[in-house]
């Protein structure tokens, strides 16, 4: 994919609003639910939205092994050339967001199946994102929640990509099936149908209530009133 270059004008003052849109507060919260949820293997990105992005795309995290913390080091499926021998091969960004998903899933029925073998091309990564989307749609998240894979891949809306896992971890935590990890009051429960049951007795009798959208004759009445434009008779 190319690399998309700056935006001007009227197409910079749209990306700046929606820039203003993210909520660090909130990539904190994601970001320990994240690492809570898969494991500490996921490793922890960089504060800041872009940081954020990097590692939802890219799979890079804070080197803590044989490098100085802050110092970015590539995921890669195996030891790369020049690096130590000590560290340890990470996840690709979007087996993070596989394993987020999954892990929200019991054993044998995982939506997104995880190659062994990576694939290096992009749009293979994007289709393996869109699987993510698939999966947290089939979960529960509506389609107004839902962020489009260049939303990511190109950190065009991540505030989009907060709210979808933000929807996601909702749901996880309204569910409260034993798959989700971390403190619940991370994410808010969405209102849940409270459907209610009657008798045939009970809807029998509701056929013979008027509706007050029909009228009704009960409650105050213009009974004993005067017809409109008649004076009030006063006797001395």
């Amino acid at each position: 994919m190319a690399n998309k270059g700056p935006s001007y004008g009227m197409s910079r003052e749209v990306q700046s609003k929606i820039e203003k849109k993210y909520d660090e507060e909130l990539e904190e919260r994601l970001v320990e639910w994240i690492i809570v949820q898969c494991g500490p293997d996921v490793g922890r990105p960089d504060r800041g939205r872009l940081g954020f992005q990097v590692w939802l795309k890219n799979g890079v995290v804070s080197g803590t092994l044989g490098w100085g913390a802050g110092v970015y080091h590539p995921v890669s499926p195996g030891p790369t050339p020049g690096l130590s021998a000590k560290l340890h091969p990470m996840p690709y960004a979007w087996q993070i967001l596989s394993k987020l998903v999954n892990s929200l899933y019991p054993d044998g029925s995982k939506p997104v199946k995880v190659p062994e073998n990576p694939p290096s091309m992009v749009f293979k990564q994007m289709e393996q994102v869109a699987q993510f989307l698939k999966a947290a749609e089939d979960y529960g998240v509506t389609k107004t929640d839902m962020f489009q894979t260049v939303d990511l891949f190109e950190g065009k809306d991540m505030a989009a990509v907060q709210r979808t896992l933000m929807a996601l971890g909702s749901l996880a935590v309204t569910k409260n099936d034993g798959h989700y990890r971390g403190d619940p009051n991370w994410f808010m429960k969405k209102a849940q149908e409270h459907k209610r049951e009657f008798t045939e007795s009970q809807l029998q009798e509701g056929k013979h209530v008027i509706g007050l959208q029909m009228g009704s004759n009960r409650g105050a009445s213009q009974a004993g009133m005067t017809g409109y434009g008649r004076p009030r008779q006063i006797i001395s």
